[in-house]
């Protein structure tokens, strides 16, 4: 009874760990799960609108991609419940951005808006 407590406030700590994860790792995670297809991964870090946008465009840009992605910031920046992430990966030439938004307490790449622009 014991070992069987133990073992259920270690995985109570490691799932309330992973809410506690920052906008930078947060995107690391999102490029890492969108190109090595681990869609279970992408689904738990995007928001819906933003899981199926990746979806629909998963197997065009994974085509001829592989190894490890050299995921690099160049900026972040937070402001309340909203974060811009800006960043190279060996996948792209061109830096790329991120919006995240903070959804029940846990940091979720979303859509940006139309007409909407990043602070970088």
């Amino acid at each position: 009874m014991k070992n069987l407590a133990i073992i259920l406030l270690l995985l109570v700590g490691i799932a309330c760990s992973q809410q506690d994860l920052s906008p930078t790792e947060t995107a690391k995670i999102v490029v890492e799960s969108f190109y090595n297809k681990d869609n279970q991964k992408l689904k738990e870090y995007t928001t819906a609108e933003s899981y199926e946008s990746f979806l629909s465009i998963q197997n065009i840009m994974t085509a001829n991609t592989s190894g490890k992605s050299n995921f690099k910031v160049l900026q972040e920046k937070v402001d309340g419940d909203i974060a811009w992430v800006q960043f190279t990966t060996s996948y792209e030439e061109k830096p790329e951005t991120f919006k995240l938004v903070k959804e029940n307490g846990q940091w979720k790449v979303a859509e940006k808006g139309l007409r909407e622009k990043g602070p970088f």
